[in-house]
């Protein structure tokens, strides 16, 4: 089974639009037949889009660094719950076992993720999707900056458009499945 990978908050945040849109990100993912891979939580937006994805029998894989499991915030219902030695094992084990990248609204550890991803197919380690889920227009001031990032010429057009967008998961899957990765050189 495919899996895609969520990145999110670890917190609900303060918009129940935020919380509803979790919630319809798993049953989507569920039902379009991919698993998910996750930061392993069972607290705020991490938790609830797992809970969705679970509840819609879906195969749910959480990545978990110890020094989190230590306090006791592993989601208890998983289908699978991956221990790492750092965060650093963590991220690239969630990269190794997901075949698209979707990120909902969170906090630094989530931009770091979404940004760490990115520069990894930028840098053509991976080909896989990368998408946000622009829950009422929680990326819209990220997207203006990184268009004028590319007009000013640090960031190529072909790999800021690499980031997929959209406010619907139903249409943000269709994106995921139809995507095709950019040629297009770092360097060149």
């Amino acid at each position: 089974m495919p899996n895609i990978c969520v990145y999110c908050g670890s917190s609900s945040g303060n918009d129940p639009s935020f919380v509803a849109a979790a919630k319809d990100l798993g049953s989507t993912i569920a039902a379009h037949g991919y698993g998910l891979v996750y930061g392993g939580a069972n607290i705020g937006l991490m938790g609830t889009v797992a809970d969705s994805v679970l509840a819609f029998a879906g195969i749910v894989t959480g990545v978990m660094p110890k020094s989190l499991a230590d306090k006791q915030i592993a989601h208890p219902g998983l289908s699978e719950l991956i221990v790492t030695v750092s965060m650093h094992e963590r991220k690239a084990r969630m990269a190794d076992l997901s075949d698209a990248f979707i990120s909902l609204p969170g906090g630094l550890g989530t931009f770091e993720e979404l940004f760490e991803i990115w520069t990894w197919a930028q840098l053509g380690f991976h080909q896989k999707p990368i998408a946000v889920l622009n829950v009422n227009g929680y990326y819209d001031k990220l997207i203006e900056f990184l268009e004028d990032s590319a007009t000013k010429g640090f960031i190529k057009a072909a790999h800021q458009k690499m980031l997929l967008v959209s406010d619907s998961p139903a249409e943000l899957i269709h994106k995921i499945e139809s995507f095709t990765s950019p040629s297009v050189d770092k360097l060149g």
